[in-house]
């Protein structure tokens, strides 16, 4: 009998393994693939949380033979305005990076299995094992063709969004919405490798770029599910993006057509959920228990951090430090808190909604304020949680930033006078203001009122 039966072997399954057989326990790891083997399409991003945690597992250490170069900085333009910032450093770690996805996705079964962890590929988990009480104990279904079955004091889900184990244990959706976002991407050759993060938004289009690694440059374009130009020939695909790109920077769209694209173009589609994480004799890890748009770039940091917040807390119910219930029931607090406001601002994100002149105005204020364009950046990239910067000081702050009064909208030159105060009456003012500072920034708005921060 194991103490943990982790079903996917990919990045959240993979993790959680390698730390709980590195504490001693009895882990098999289960996968229907054999590795190295490719994945569905991934953009490969890493930001600075997830990769300081892989860096100490030693996981980065076996990707020594890619040329993955360091990323920086993130940018962001909208319109005239460009917000470019190094990113928050996360401990010592102040970069993203951008792997080979399968390289990775190896690597770090290899660590787990060093670490311990028993690995059988090319495995079909079917059915869950039960006790009298209804308690899972284990898992059935076939390995190369033969019948399979083990015991477990946990079984854990890291098998996807389309997860088996969720729907084996009717693991409940909340806060779901359907696929918002849909692109086109692939990898481009002979760009200059920028340490550059590079996103835009201009006619409800969302162009990006990064370097990933051995010389490969990362281009796609996310358009609203209802905008998306489906069925094109690669030439067309090619012209929908660069076109895209010459929208909004006409000299990176002048780069592509002198570069080379070097793979095919890759689409496709994420719905919006989150799964009840745990319960009698199971749990669910990485898009098993929580699957949202890709257009934050969110999903391997945090399939990451969440692996070692379900790690933590199975060791303590293992080890008698809690109650495995009470164990499980903390980590799906942890977990919710960890995705739960950055899952908010990526949904938002996802529609791809254009910028207000009101937006716009703050953002270009937010590119003058070193302060909030790093906090801005950090939000992005998952360093920075949304409630510490969605705050109404914060946002206030902003103020002291907008630049030339002539050049900024009517609402933002009234909600300036209204924050400093009218006279006789000034807090009733600024509170006011709050709300229609809010009430101007679409869902970036509906983020600050709901922060509790005052």
């Amino acid at each position: 009998m194991y103490d943990v039966v982790v079903v996917g072997a990919r990045l959240a399954g993979a993790s959680t393994a390698l730390l709980l057989a590195r504490r001693g326990h009895r882990v098999l790891l289960v996968d229907r693939a054999r590795f190295p083997s490719p994945t569905a399409s991934s953009t490969n991003l890493i930001h600075p949380p997830g990769v300081r945690r892989l860096r100490d597992w030693g996981v980065l250490d076996r990707l020594a033979g890619h040329d993955i170069p360091a990323i920086t900085r993130y940018s962001l333009r909208t319109g005239d305005v460009c917000l470019e910032a190094p990113l928050t450093p996360v401990g010592d770690v102040d970069h993203a990076l951008s792997p080979p996805r399968v390289a990775l996705d190896h690597a770090l079964v290899r660590c787990a299995v060093e670490a311990g962890a028993e690995l059988r590929e090319g495995v079909s988990v079917q059915e869950l094992q039960r006790d009298e009480s209804g308690t899972v104990v284990g898992v059935s279904g076939t390995s190369g063709g033969a019948p399979f079955a083990e015991k477990a004091a946990l079984v854990i889900g890291a098998d996807g969004k389309n997860s088996r184990v969720a729907r084996l244990v009717g693991a409940a959706k909340y806060r779901d919405e359907p696929v918002l976002s849909k692109s086109y991407w692939t990898y481009w050759s002979g760009l200059e490798q920028e340490p550059l993060v590079r996103t835009y938004r201009g006619r409800r289009q969302h162009p990006f770029t990064w370097p990933t690694h051995d010389g490969l440059t990362i281009v796609g374009v996310a358009w609203p599910t209802d905008r998306f130009p489906a069925d094109l020939s690669d030439s067309g695909i090619d012209s929908a993006v660069i076109g895209a790109f010459h929208d909004v920077d006409a000299d990176f769209a002048e780069r592509l057509r002198g570069a080379e694209r070097a793979g095919k173009w890759l689409t496709g589609a994420v719905p919006n959920f989150l799964r009840t994480p745990h319960g009698d004799g199971w749990a669910l890890v990485g898009d098993a228990g929580a699957t949202r748009d890709p257009i934050t770039a969110s999903g391997i940091t945090h399939a990451v951090l969440s692996a070692e917040l379900l790690a933590d807390a199975v060791h303590d119910g293992l080890t008698g430090e809690l109650p495995m219930s009470e164990a499980l029931a903390d980590y799906g607090r942890r977990r919710d808190l960890l995705i739960g406001d950055h899952y908010d601002y990526t949904r938002d994100y996802a529609r791809i909604l254009e910028h207000s002149p009101e937006e716009r105005a703050l953002i270009g204020a937010m590119s003058r304020s070193d302060r909030h364009a790093r906090a801005m950046i950090g939000l992005f990239a998952t360093a920075v949680p949304p409630a510490d910067f969605y705050t109404r000081s914060v946002f206030r702050d902003l103020f002291d930033h907008l630049g030339d009064p002539a050049a900024l909208p009517r609402r933002i030159r009234f909600l300036r006078r209204l924050l400093r105060g009218l006279p006789g009456n000034p807090a009733p003012a600024a509170a006011l203001a709050d709300r229609l500072i809010a009430a101007n920034l679409g869902p970036m708005g509906d983020l600050l009122l709901a922060s509790p921060r005052p």
